[in-house]
């Protein structure tokens, strides 16, 4: 199965967080499922780390690593993305999430986010 995890997800993945549920870990580690990380997640990462918004235990290149390491795919920003994003209802604020929400419409596919606004839309959210 195809799944988008967003930001705060993978985030917590990555640092073992015990926020993340089990049954989320089993899913995003579960080698049958495709996981994709929005290059969105990654963009707001790295402005976040760069003006220390967000600190982490892990660089942007050792957080790139891990993308790779744990077999997850980097979704790039696509026009049919751009277009999805444009009819966007504004119930969330973030242009990060919207962005992920976006390409969780246009790819049919479900994201895993504890965020209860990404269930204002029409995305399956897993979690």
């Amino acid at each position: 199965m195809d799944i988008i995890l967003d930001t705060q997800t993978f985030i917590w993945f990555c640092e073992g967080d015990e926020k993340l549920p089990n049954k989320v870990k089993d899913i995003i580690s579960n080698k049958e499922n495709n996981i994709k990380v929005s290059i969105a997640s990654l963009w707001e990462m790295t402005i976040k780390m760069s003006i220390e918004k967000l600190v982490l235990s892990f660089n942007i290149t050792e957080i790139m690593n891990l993308v790779f390491e744990n077999g997850f795919k980097v979704l790039p920003i696509e026009a049919k993305h751009l277009i999805s994003l444009f009819g966007l209802k504004y119930f969330h604020r973030d242009p990060f999430d919207r962005m992920i929400i976006a390409q969780s419409i246009s790819e049919n596919i479900p994201v895993i986010s504890s965020d209860g606004v990404f269930k204002e839309y029409p995305v399956q959210v897993i979690w």
